[in-house]
């Protein structure tokens, strides 16, 4: 390798290894509904703007290393910025998944939305929360979060040291058990609002057999889950940001 490729080239690719593999799955960056060629020019402009500050530090590393290490050199850090970029997808997939219990628990569970991180449909109360916290993201300027945080990754993850499989796993089951407890919290007052509701319905159903109670009290369950949906949203949505906040801030 040349001295313009060890100086210039090799920096930028390595870099572009953890950059690109970490917004290919964050979330908002890799949402389907930008093309990929924008997503990959995103990834392009983003490794350039860092390569003058990122770079030199590199330049020892991969100056005279053979082809081997250099093909270690760029899986290492494939797996570090995909490890970086499936923590925070982790938080956006728990909402996801407490958002479908949301819409199960008050009964709109078939009611199917405009994917918008996925590409399958979901349903409508799913579809509202991760739409909501999505754009949050870029209103919030938390995308910016996302950057200062792949540069900050260089300092805690060096390149020099590789990936070490033990230490990912660890985060990765830690940002699980964060993002789900996260999620619970969200969902907790949907989940009593079932409780109470489907314990009313079922000694109603004792009470008054002849009559079909389920179904008559379907339409209400309804309007008493949106009404709740409508009254807990914001302190949904701020709840969300602020733990995801803090992981883009603490890791």
């Amino acid at each position: 390798m040349n001295s313009i490729g060890a100086t210039v080239v090799l920096p930028a690719l390595i870099l572009f290894c953890r950059i690109g593999a970490c917004l290919m799955l964050m979330p908002g960056f890799s949402s389907p509904r930008i093309p990929v060629n924008v997503r990959l020019f995103l990834c392009l402009a983003v490794t350039l703007a860092l390569t003058p500050f990122l770079g030199p530090p590199l330049e020892k590393i991969v100056t005279g290393i053979p082809l081997l290490g250099l093909a270690r050199l760029i899986i290492s850090e494939l797996m570090i910025g995909g490890m970086i970029g499936l923590m925070g997808r982790v938080f956006f997939a728990a909402l996801e998944t407490l958002g479908m219990a949301i819409a199960m628990q008050i009964g709109l569970a078939n009611g199917l939305g405009a994917p918008i991180d996925e590409n399958e449909p979901l349903p409508s109360v799913a579809t509202l929360l991760t739409f909501f916290a999505t754009t949050l993201l870029f209103i919030t300027d938390q995308h910016w979060e996302v950057l200062r945080g792949l540069v900050a990754s260089y300092r805690a993850l060096p390149v020099a040291a590789g990936f070490g499989a033990q230490f990912g796993l660890i985060q990765v089951a830690d940002c699980f058990s964060k993002a789900f407890f996260l999620a619970l919290r969200i969902a907790s007052p949907f989940i009593l609002f079932a409780l109470i509701v489907n314990l009313a319905i079922g000694l109603l159903n004792k009470l008054t057999p002849q009559v079909q109670v389920y179904f008559v009290s379907a339409p209400f369950v309804v309007a008493g889950g949106l009404f709740l949906l409508y009254f807990t949203f914001r302190q949904i949505m701020d709840l969300f940001m602020a733990g995801f906040t803090a992981w883009l801030r603490h890791g």
